[in-house]
């Protein structure tokens, strides 16, 4: 999956979760956020594809970054509910495969299992 496509998905998703009523204060507040979108979408890139594109953006603190934000579980529930609509999305206009959704999905449950532990 190419880097503009992984792109092109995250700006997606945050376009959607920006504005959910559950889960969408998490994001409205952050100043930067839309400036943060590329850097979340080199962090899908390196987990999918295993590269990466620019070093200085390394390390990702997933963790430390999310522990501090006061999420709760149902929360991150509805983050992947929306996150898996929006794959669904990409899918059936072919711009991903089920292969594709899969192994997206399949980081986004380690996602979960390793945020749940911070918050």
């Amino acid at each position: 999956m190419t880097f503009e496509l992984i792109l092109e998905i995250t700006n997606s998703f945050y376009d959607k979760v920006k504005v959910d009523i559950m889960i969408g204060y998490h994001f409205r507040f952050i100043e930067d956020f839309d400036e943060h979108i590329p850097r979340i979408a080199q962090f899908w890139h390196l987990q999918l594809n295993g590269e990466v594109i620019d070093r200085t953006q390394l390390p990702f603190n997933l963790l430390d970054v999310h522990k501090n934000m006061g999420i709760k579980r149902a929360e991150v529930g509805r983050w992947i509910t929306l996150f898996t609509q929006n794959l669904n999305e990409f899918q059936s206009t072919n711009k991903i495969t089920q292969e594709d959704k899969d192994k997206w999905l399949e980081k986004v449950e380690l996602f979960k299992t390793k945020i749940e532990t911070v918050i």
